[in-house]
């Protein structure tokens, strides 16, 4: 459990670097797309720090490999976790992103764009909606250790 959310720490730090520095000098839409794996590689940890708790708190006996499977049992367990829910939602919006064929737009400047369309629905992911992806992120490892620990982790 410690070590699963040490892992989602370190990729945290990771995203950091690429929000903050690799995308403010390259600004290409491979960063924003290195960003979204990360990100998505980050939340797993996090589930996998949830599901390893309730398997300690003796709520399920085992869990899959499957990460699809991994939420919706995480779905399962804490139905009335509405903020957990919403942070899932968000992770299964992100694979599909990641899944997606995607435009570039603007590359190399100010306003570099990846565009994708899911489900119909056209969605650019920016500079800028990376940086509040981040902050998101941040909140999401916090109520992780909120939710296990009973108090949110040191920052890092």
């Amino acid at each position: 459990m410690k070590e699963s959310l040490d892992k989602a720490t370190e990729e945290l730090k990771r995203i950091d670097h690429l929000v903050f520095v690799s995308l403010k000098y390259t600004r290409t839409a491979d960063v924003l797309k290195s960003i979204i794996q990360r990100t998505i590689n980050t939340f797993s940890f996090g589930f996998e720090a949830l599901l390893i708790y309730a398997k300690e708190q003796k709520l399920i006996t085992d869990f899959p490999e499957n990460l699809a499977l991994r939420c919706n049992i995480l779905k399962e367990i804490f139905p009335d976790k509405k903020e957990l829910h919403e942070y899932i939602d968000y992770y299964l919006k992100l694979r599909k992103i990641m899944r997606a064929e995607y435009t570039q737009r603007e590359e190399y400047r100010r306003h570099v764009t990846m565009s994708v369309v899911i489900e119909g629905e056209p969605i650019d992911i920016t500079m800028d909606s990376a940086k509040e992806d981040f902050e998101m992120l941040n909140g999401f490892i916090k109520y992780v250790n909120e939710f296990i620990f009973g108090k949110p982790e040191e920052e890092y």
